[in-house]
């Protein structure tokens, strides 16, 4: 696996390739949550944890919702963080408007702008990124 992770400078990034299926948001959160121990000063611990539920959600939703590949992208600054999920579809995720509250899933996005993240969608020649910015 390829694996990239600057921390050395500001901002500090990290890029993985992410195997498809029920691993990859497990995956997603873990290396997410081991780039905020190696940059604790970058994000607040509520922050951090707000951040690892966004990564999750949204590679959650790549998987569930597009085919791959699948790659995850988070890119910190002081007062900033920036995750993107790349995945192979070009089909835009949406934002329902009438989830069932007791529905198991659907509120992927919807919780992500709960969090406060910005969502912008970037289409690419190989699928999109799904993009959530969030600043404290």
């Amino acid at each position: 696996m390829d694996t990239a992770l600057a921390v050395s400078g500001r901002p500090a990034t990290l890029h993985i390739p992410l195997q498809p299926g029920t691993q990859a948001a497990r995956q997603a959160r873990q290396s997410a949550a081991r780039m905020l121990v190696l940059e604790p000063s970058l994000c607040p611990r509520t922050v951090a944890e707000d951040l690892v539920l966004i990564v999750s959600e949204l590679v959650a939703n790549a998987v569930t919702h597009a085919r791959g590949p699948y790659a995850l992208t988070v890119s910190m600054e002081e007062g900033r963080a920036g995750v993107a999920v790349s995945d192979g579809s070009a089909d835009l995720p949406g934002l329902r408007d009438r989830t069932e509250r007791t529905a198991e899933s659907g509120r992927g996005l919807k919780i992500v702008r709960a969090l406060g993240a910005d969502l912008f969608v970037s289409p690419s020649d190989s699928g999109k990124q799904v993009i959530a910015v969030l600043t404290w």
